[in-house]
């Protein structure tokens, strides 16, 4: 009999995106059970997790999430674990609550970026108050990254009086190096770069993340026409969800915007994407730590990214990338005129972004990280001590 642990996500597309690496490690050690919307779809691909689907939808939605919260009381009452684990906004609020209510020994959340930075007025507070719940009612929290835990520090979102915890050098669960590796991607990037239509001298920029302002999907779009406008060698890779429907109303009004854009919806195998790409670009405005930032080092792809918290840690600015401030168009606009007009930066940048990666990045060290952090938090817990001691 192992521990068990219950990682509760809002929908299903978290489950590939933020935790495969940890769901391929964990079952040898703990019993493990994934909760969120639709979640039950990725079962066959993990045949040691249990899948449960319970609707949490991103969105507010006060009868809906009262079901939600209902659902998850009576599955934890019965299930009865030993660790709850949440990540997302919703998924921590709805799981902080249900676990603090059925009293599972120990309740974990990990914060990936705030919701409440990008919001101003009423929603910007009660946003923000969420996120102090979600703090104060679990045993611990951690984050992703350590300039989001100063960030939070700051305001008053922290645990015993420091900031929030970070495993290892920070992010959610690493890069997996041989799935991310360049060399074994080749034969598929090249395909892909045949079916987008890329000739082989197109410099090409990526954007891989939901198509949101918060995420600097416009900006993005901005920068680049004015990008285009000078280099008829530039093409954008601009892939993702557009969630909010902003991205095909912009279409509709400013068409001229996507000159040279290539618009791709989710893809389930963004390593291939990020392997043809020369530069990948993050304009955020709000990020935990930026996991595709990362991904793209792996690859040797450098990064272009808002100055925010989170990225601060993803991107070694100057060495992996180069960071600007959020929000300016102007910026971001130069900052891609220099990486295509100098080229040997991007392979200089990109091939340390790799050597960092394997350093301090690699899926096999966060999980380590993590395991020891369940572990730690189980024997400093009388319940779970007891169950640990049965264990060893």
């Amino acid at each position: 009999m192992k521990l068990k642990v219950v990682r509760v996500v809002t929908s299903s597309y978290v489950v590939p995106w933020h935790l495969n690496n940890t769901l391929r490690r964990m079952p040898d050690d703990f019993e493990v059970c994934v909760v969120g919307q639709d979640v039950s779809k990725n079962q066959g691909v993990y045949p040691n997790v249990r899948f449960v689907d319970i609707d949490i939808n991103r969105k507010t939605s006060v009868i809906a999430d009262a079901v939600a919260l209902f659902a998850l009381c009576r599955f934890f009452y019965l299930y009865k674990p030993d660790i709850v684990h949440s990540i997302m906004p919703k998924a921590g609020l709805l799981a902080s609550l249900a676990g603090f209510i059925c009293r599972v020994p120990i309740r974990l959340h990990t914060f990936t970026g705030q919701t409440w930075v990008a919001k101003e007025g009423l929603s910007r507070h009660l946003f923000y108050l969420f996120d102090w719940l979600i703090n104060s009612i679990n045993t611990v929290c951690l984050t992703d990254s350590f300039s989001q835990s100063n960030f939070l520090f700051e305001r008053h979102i922290f645990h015993a009086g420091q900031p929030l915890p970070v495993l290892s050098k920070g992010s959610l669960s690493g890069v997996d190096v041989d799935r991310f590796d360049s060399i074994v991607l080749n034969g598929c990037a090249i395909g892909l770069r045949v079916n987008l239509g890329f000739a082989h001298d197109e410099f090409i920029f990526a954007y891989i993340a939901r198509k949101t302002q918060a995420k600097g999907a416009i900006d993005m779009l901005r920068a680049f026409s004015v990008v285009s406008a000078s280099f008829k060698k530039a093409k954008l890779l601009f892939v993702g969800p557009d969630e909010d429907g902003e991205i095909g109303l912009l279409k509709k009004s400013n068409p001229e915007l996507f000159n040279n854009v290539v618009d791709v919806g989710h893809v389930d195998d963004h390593e291939v994407y990020l392997a043809i790409a020369d530069v990948l670009c993050l304009p955020s405005y709000r990020e935990g730590f930026g996991s595709i930032v990362i991904d793209a080092a792996a690859i040797g792809v450098p990064t272009i990214g808002s100055r925010i918290p989170g990225l601060t840690d993803s991107v070694a600015d100057g060495e992996t990338g180069i960071l600007f401030p959020a929000g300016d168009v102007d910026a971001l606009v130069k900052l891609m005129t220099h990486f295509i007009e100098n080229p040997q930066v991007c392979q200089e940048m990109g091939n340390k972004a790799k050597v960092r990666v394997g350093e301090f990045f690699s899926a096999d060290r966060l999980y380590v990280s993590l395991k020891k952090f369940y572990l730690d938090r189980a024997s400093e817990n009388s319940k779970t001590k007891n169950k640990l001691g049965r264990l060893s």
